[in-house]
């Protein structure tokens, strides 16, 4: 298996870690308190004392630091060696002495997979489509959910031809330079924007340019700027429908107990299921 940075100089591959160092100078306590409140709501559960918690692709480390900060024994992994770095630095600052591990990892090595002890919970936010194998990572991710366990993963909405189109634009940034990926963030960030107000567009364009936006951050904590190169960089690139992964998990032996769909738009579809 070709390595993430091979990928990533060969313009297979966005540098998603990259993007989550940049990110990672933006969290605080403001940030890591949204990221534990939505974690709270998906989960139905304020304390995760006692239990475990496996962060498939862990990007910046926010989320494995609210489960942290809940109470669960929290190991993490990452394929990007930035994103690992990214954790580590967080982990470094907020929780130095905790029981939290961090490796550099892919769902989709069965090795590693198979090393790997079941736990309670099992979470993959927008993970499982960026590994170029979405449903051999996803039968992944359902092998390592322990008996009566959760899992929670969100994975990209299929709009069809929309998400066609969305996978050419993808790998059109991964290979071109700065200008171009430039030019791509700035259409894209008009096109989603092209119903809004004109007003509310330019002052999106002054994000990507690099404006200041604000330290109010995104619901789960995020960063719309960075959501934003996420998104038009994200490559690889899978789409599922919400019944698809109803299907999947269920024939597997899970029950869906919470749903929240984009409602048939752009964005992902989370899914909270509990394994018999």
């Amino acid at each position: 298996m070709m390595d993430c940075e091979t990928e990533i100089s060969q313009g297979r591959r966005f540098a998603f870690g990259r993007n989550w160092l940049r990110f990672g100078t933006l969290i605080d306590e403001e940030r890591i308190a949204a990221a534990t409140r939505s974690l709270e709501v998906a989960l139905g559960a304020s304390d995760l004392t006692g239990r475990s918690f496996l962060d498939v692709g862990c990007g910046s480390g926010l989320f494995s630091l609210a489960a942290l900060r809940m109470g669960a024994r929290v190991r993490s992994f990452d394929y990007d060696p930035d994103s690992v770095r990214a954790a580590g630095k967080l982990r470094l600052e907020y929780a130095p002495d905790s029981d939290w591990s961090i490796q550099h990892a892919s769902i989709l090595d069965a090795e590693f997979v198979q090393r790997l002890d079941q736990a309670d919970i099992v979470y993959s936010w927008g993970v499982l489509h960026h590994t170029g194998d979405l449903w051999t990572a996803m039968q992944a991710a359902c092998g390592l959910v322990a008996p009566g366990g959760t899992l929670y993963v969100s994975i990209y909405n299929d709009q069809g031809p929309e998400s066609r189109m969305w996978t050419v634009v993808k790998r059109r940034y991964n290979a071109s330079g700065v200008l171009g990926r430039q030019l791509l963030l700035t259409g894209s960030l008009l096109y989603l924007g092209r119903h809004a107000p004109l007003r509310a567009a330019q002052r999106l364009t002054k994000r990507v340019q690099g404006t200041p936006q604000g330290t109010v951050p995104r619901p789960r904590g995020m960063s719309r700027k960075h959501d934003l190169v996420d998104w038009v960089g994200g490559y690889p690139f899978q789409v599922a429908m919400p019944e698809e992964v109803f299907s999947f998990c269920h024939e597997r032996g899970f029950e869906l107990s919470r749903l929240k769909t984009c409602k048939g738009g752009l964005g992902c579809n989370e899914f909270v299921f509990t394994r018999g």
